[in-house]
């Protein structure tokens, strides 16, 4: 008789989603560390199969956005016409992104190699970010459409695992001379609708394989769970990791976290 089908516990999912929060708004990868995490404790989440386990990653970057916009809603609320065409802006890169390469990213990314790849790849990303955008200071209010075009186009680039949607948009608008605080306002407000929106697309898109597909059944759970997780524990993050970052020590922690990953994938053989 074959094995039973891997599948997160209530358990595993309630901690992957009390875990999104501080991955999501910290530039270090949520997806790395959902990984990691479930390594270290010994589930078998590589197991799962990976179009559940990315729709179980969805929910919980659905649920990171709600909390969102729950959060940044007096923000949003001021926002006037030209700033709000310019948010729009800077999700379509992202959204042509996912909707063009979502499969392959798939099948062929999320494993230990590739994650650690996105960590490295980020790292130098985020330190040339810090250093060509150190001695400008660009406030929100300078944001232009070609500044929403950037984040956009690095929160495409986050699409793969390790990349970091934070760091990248962190280090885009950095590079493109926004201060410190204003590139972390910067860096949520386009957070906000690229997962709220992912995270509904893709509720919709379960719901239209309705429940004749056992796959999709078999994981609901666990995405429901994640996802309420993901929202209460951003909520509550996202004022107490308030203020600017720093992006090299970040940079730091991600080479020594890929390295890491990259240890225990030699051990276990893994790709």
């Amino acid at each position: 008789m074959p094995p039973p089908e891997a599948a997160l516990r209530p358990p595993q999912a309630l901690a992957l989603g009390l875990l999104q929060g501080p991955s999501e708004l910290l530039p270090i990868s949520s997806s790395a560390h959902t990984a990691l995490a479930a390594q270290l404790a010994g589930w078998r989440y590589e197991e799962i199969d990976p179009a559940a386990r990315k729709s179980f990653e969805v929910a919980l970057h659905g649920g990171a956005g709600l909390a969102l916009a729950v959060a940044l809603r007096g923000r949003l609320a001021r926002l006037d016409r030209g700033q709000l065409a310019a948010l729009a802006l800077s999700l379509l890169p992202p959204a042509l992104a996912g909707l063009a390469l979502r499969g392959p990213i798939e099948r062929r990314l999320g494993g230990p190699r590739s994650i650690a790849a996105g960590l490295i790849a980020g790292s130098g990303a985020m330190v040339a970010a810090e250093v060509a955008g150190g001695r400008r200071s660009r406030g929100c209010g300078d944001a232009r459409p070609a500044d929403a075009l950037a984040l956009g186009v690095a929160q495409a680039f986050a699409l793969a695992p390790g990349v970091s949607r934070s760091g990248a948009t962190l280090a885009a608008a950095r590079a493109r001379g926004f201060g410190g605080e204003p590139a972390r306002a910067l860096s949520l407000l386009t957070a906000m609708p690229v997962l709220t929106g992912a995270g509904a697309l893709d509720a919709l898109r379960l719901a239209r394989r309705g429940r004749g597909s056992r796959g999709a059944d078999a994981h609901r759970g666990a995405r429901v769970l994640g996802g309420v997780a993901a929202f209460a524990s951003t909520l509550a993050c996202v004022r107490a990791l308030g203020g600017a970052q720093r992006l090299l020590p970040y940079a730091v922690y991600r080479v020594l976290l890929a390295g890491a990953i990259l240890r225990r994938a030699r051990r276990g053989g893994a790709r």
